[in-house]
């Protein structure tokens, strides 16, 4: 089984394109084209189901027309209308540019002076300020901002972002 923390929300199916299966997709990170991954994750009733990529063409900056394998009709595409699309973070270099905050879910979050925060379940990227979602294992829930100036270390094998965080922002 595939977990949400192996994996990094990329962008969403937005409708059919055409009657042969085709869909149109909004991506925040282009990873899929950047890197020789062989499918892509949609959540499916909550579950991540992968789907495998048979071609895609650029529509723009941040589309793409996307031909899934065993989607043939535009009924069948209908059906992934609104879904979220995820990439498994395996495929990801170590030295692959991060150009996605989604990337850092199931991260655990160490400051250097109050040591491990907790580890990221969500990004909160609801207003102009980007925040990290943290379970602090007590049951309380911490928001950070999301900001590369805060982040001192990055370690993508152990899953560990290291920051520094002003005195006073935790404490909020």
């Amino acid at each position: 089984m595939i977990r949400e923390t192996d994996v990094f929300r990329i962008g969403t199916i937005n409708k059919p394109h055409g009657v042969k299966g085709e869909v149109s997709f909004t991506f925040t990170d282009d990873i899929f084209d950047r890197v020789d991954g062989e499918y892509l994750l949609l959540m499916m009733d909550g579950i991540l189901v992968p789907f495998f990529l048979e071609e895609y063409r650029f529509k723009s900056d941040n589309v793409a027309l996307v031909k899934l394998e065993d989607i043939d009709t535009a009924e069948q595409a209908r059906r992934l209308t609104n879904v979220a699309v995820y990439f498994p973070k395996k495929y990801m270099d170590a030295q692959e540019e991060v150009t996605s905050w989604e990337y850092f879910t199931g991260f655990r979050v160490d400051d250097l002076r109050h040591g491990t925060l907790g580890t990221i379940t969500a990004i909160d990227d609801s207003t102009l300020n980007v925040l990290f979602v943290i379970d602090d294992g007590k049951g309380g829930e911490l928001l950070l901002p999301a900001h590369e100036e805060f982040i001192t270390g990055l370690d993508k094998q152990q899953r560990i972002i290291t920051v520094n965080i002003p005195d006073g922002l935790i404490d909020l």
